[in-house]
């Protein structure tokens, strides 16, 4: 959900900052399409771990998503700073 509200955010800076800003939207909504197609099986996966008493961290996970705010919130500050602001 919060992918999907900073793809919100993105599309106020549409008029201003031009096309570049489409880039961010499609990233943070391929984001959280990913999330959530691969959330059935994450969960399916942690029942198994809490029934078996072990579960081990997803860490291919966690860092798709690190990776994939870090990316967006570097490429926003690149909007915000370096793309010219339309009239």
């Amino acid at each position: 959900m919060a992918m999907v509200v900073a793809a919100a955010v993105f599309l106020r800076w549409l008029p201003h900052h031009g096309w570049f800003v489409g880039t961010l939207v499609g990233g943070a909504i391929i984001a959280a399409l990913a999330i959530y197609l691969t959330q059935k099986r994450r969960f399916h996966k942690a029942v198994r771990g809490i029934n078996q008493d072990t579960m081990p961290p997803n860490i291919r996970s966690m860092a798709a998503v690190a990776a994939s705010v870090v990316i967006l919130a570097v490429l926003g500050i690149y909007t915000v700073l370096f793309l010219p602001v339309q009239p």
